[in-house]
């Protein structure tokens, strides 16, 4: 389903800022994958999930989705195939619209939109099973402006806003880091509840190495821009915080430094 071949990012290159974020990464992604991606700070995780959907130019490499070279595809033109949740609640949703109203706009992602009602007869009828899905009470509200919405609710319906159209696929960017621990708790079961119903292929950065360890098929560490280690299966499923710790310093030669992630 995804394919990065020789993947290169460098920022401010030839200046005293410059920043190799992407060192040459090579990572393929069967359908149905659902794959955790951890690492220090500046490994390059949320660059990897930038890249993929366009937000900046590859230096170098290729990348390709279902068989399609997205590589030099704008990031408006990847929108209509990819699905995105980032680790600010709001980021996803627009604040002044009604929960209604943003549904409708990411069922039209990546659609010609014309001057008809915007939202139809059936699309009433349909949304309020769709929020039951979530268990937050938001069907009962389907009027109400997201910006009354708490960060939890607020990320719970642009999960769901993200899913909508069946993504080829689901970037998740840390998108509990910003939430307390039942809230973020309630999200990720929410996440692999969506995920494994509608057999998605994610990737999905996480801070938490429980999490990374728990949720998912697949587990890639990344550290200076490249993917150090990459476990699937029964293997994945027997690991430990300690052995991912052992793991990073045997394959980058350093010892694991990122408070967040430990404490997570």
């Amino acid at each position: 389903m995804l394919k990065l071949s020789h993947v290169k990012k460098t920022f401010n290159p030839g200046t005293v800022t410059e920043k190799r974020a992407l060192t040459g990464v090579d990572l393929t992604l069967n359908d149905g994958d659902f794959v955790t991606v951890i690492g220090g700070n500046g490994a390059g995780k949320s660059t990897l999930l930038n890249m993929i959907a366009g937000v900046y130019p590859l230096d170098s490499g290729v990348i390709e989705l279902d068989g399609q070279d997205i590589s030099r595809m704008s990031e408006a033109q990847r929108a209509k195939y990819l699905g995105r949740v980032f680790q600010d609640p709001m980021r996803g949703t627009a604040a002044d619209l009604q929960i209604a109203e943003n549904l409708a706009l990411a069922k039209r992602r990546g659609k010609r939109r014309g001057l008809a009602w915007g939202i139809s007869k059936q699309e009433k009828e349909e949304y309020p099973a769709l929020l039951a899905t979530l268990g937050l009470g938001l069907e009962e509200r389907m009027g109400a402006k997201v910006g009354l919405l708490s960060g939890g609710q607020r990320q719970a319906l642009t999960l769901l806003m993200a899913t909508l159209t069946d993504p080829k696929l689901l970037l998740l960017d840390e998108h509990t880091a910003a939430l307390d621990p039942k809230t973020a708790a309630k999200v990720l079961e929410l996440t692999e509840k969506i995920i494994a119903e509608r057999h998605l292929t994610a990737l999905m950065v996480t801070h938490n190495m429980t999490d990374a360890i728990r949720l998912g098929n697949r587990l890639i560490m990344m550290a200076d821009g490249r993917v150090i280690y990459d476990v699937c299966g029964e293997e994945k499923r027997a690991l430990t915080v300690a052995d991912l710790l052992k793991k990073f310093e045997e394959a980058s030669g350093e010892q694991f430094a990122n408070d967040r992630m430990l404490l997570g």
